[in-house]
């Protein structure tokens, strides 16, 4: 890959993350300081980013695969997205905030699976290099947490986070104008004349491993869910200071583990990357359990630190996986499928539980049980683990020469 190209796509992915990290870390501790939202109100507005995540993904992917640049898509999602961003700055009402915030989440939502289909295009078979594209955005969702509490503080509220990130939207639209166009490469391989469903990502679920894969992956966004619509508030209410920049550090985690992914890979395989992913999910949570702002503040920071072993073992490998697994004319769709599963339907799932189980352990507006709230991810992930272990058989030569490390 030129440096040039190198260039643009690590900006791309520093964009797409940075919009993401701006609102939807605080949001929570917004929804509930500011609305005085119950937690199943919180839970009900994160769950809008999950159920776009399931509507318009894989439909975009196979449009994107099909019958429109997947760049092209890409530029007009984030352009719309940018407006309705800058409009959410000015709603007060939260029930009209909940619809326009589905309304975005449907805009925003395809551009995480396009985002990783235009990059793998242009690697033309060096899968290896994704991870040092990929960690941009792990570095733009850092620079948008320490934003928030050095530049923002007190000042925090929905109309600057959202106006930030409207305008951040639309300049990555105009950046994207200017990828390369590698798609139509892609295209050459497909038979136009054959049905929609030959050409399709579901063609996958032949595979035993990948359908284990696909599921686990349904199952333990739920507590990925958890971390991300609980922790700031969770932090900001036993008195930990700084609590959005201190959360950051789960991202520099994040883009050390996922530089070292091509190494893990090879030692261990996709199979036990994996493993030690959602190893690392149980002992986080149970961290939290017990950590306080006090003399147990270090199993705060533990716990945050483990975030890039947690995320980067499942899910950006996951990627990884899935690009090897896919064929040309259906990685759109398959990226596309596996946004789907975790950040539609586990992160749905994970929503609405994460703020059913808050409500049930709530005091007050400002007091929870959080020992017992952390426990449910806990659990969750520990039974996700045990069937993964059991029933994902792939060999770890085949994956790694698959992903061509």
């Amino acid at each position: 890959m030129k440096g040039l190209i190198r260039t643009q796509f690590s900006v791309m992915m520093f964009l797409e993350f940075f919009i993401w990290g701006m609102w939807y870390v605080t949001m929570g501790t917004y929804l509930s300081t500011v609305l005085k939202a119950t937690g199943l109100q919180i839970g009900a507005a994160y769950g809008m980013m999950a159920i776009a995540t399931i509507i318009s993904p894989l439909l975009i992917g196979v449009i994107a695969d099909k019958f429109i640049s997947p760049k092209k898509m890409f530029t007009i999602l984030h352009l719309l997205g940018g407006g309705v961003l800058i409009y959410m700055s000015k709603i007060s009402d939260s029930n009209t905030f909940n619809w326009v915030l589905l309304l975005y989440a449907l805009l925003y939502a395809p551009t995480l699976a396009l985002s990783g289909s235009l990059t793998f295009a242009q690697l033309k078979g060096n899968e290896k290099l994704f991870p040092g594209i990929r960690v941009f955005g792990t570095i733009g969702w850092i620079i948008a947490g320490i934003s928030i509490d050095q530049f923002l503080g007190s000042k925090l509220s929905l109309v600057s986070t959202f106006t930030i990130a409207g305008v951040a939207s639309i300049i990555l639209a105009i950046w994207s104008i200017f990828l390369p166009n590698a798609e139509l490469n892609a295209r050459e391989n497909i038979n136009k004349t054959s049905p929609l469903i030959k050409s399709s990502a579901f063609s996958l679920f032949k595979s035993r491993s990948f359908t284990v894969f696909f599921i686990a992956s349904a199952f333990i966004a739920i507590p990925l869910s958890f971390y991300y619509s609980l922790t700031n508030q969770f932090l900001n209410e036993i008195g930990v200071s700084d609590a959005a920049s201190k959360m950051t550090m789960g991202q520099f985690s994040e883009a050390l583990f996922i530089i070292a992914i091509p190494f893990f890979l090879r030692k261990w395989g996709i199979k036990w990357m994996i493993v030690a992913g959602m190893l690392a999910w149980i002992i986080r949570f149970a961290l939290f359990s017990f950590g306080d702002a006090a003399a147990n503040s270090w199993m705060l920071i533990a716990s945050i630190l483990l975030h890039g072993l947690c995320y980067d073992f499942f899910f950006v490998a996951g990627q990884m996986y899935t690009d090897a697994k896919a064929r040309p004319e259906n990685r759109n769709a398959a990226q596309a499928m596996i946004t789907m599963a975790t950040y539609g339907i586990g992160m749905w799932v994970g929503s609405i539980l994460s703020g059913f189980v808050s409500n049930q352990n709530t005091i007050n507006v400002t007091t929870h049980l959080w020992d017992k709230i952390w426990i449910v991810p806990a659990a969750i992930t520990i039974v996700v683990l045990v069937l993964f272990v059991t029933f994902f058989k792939a060999e770890k030569d085949t994956i790694v020469k698959e992903i061509r490390l």
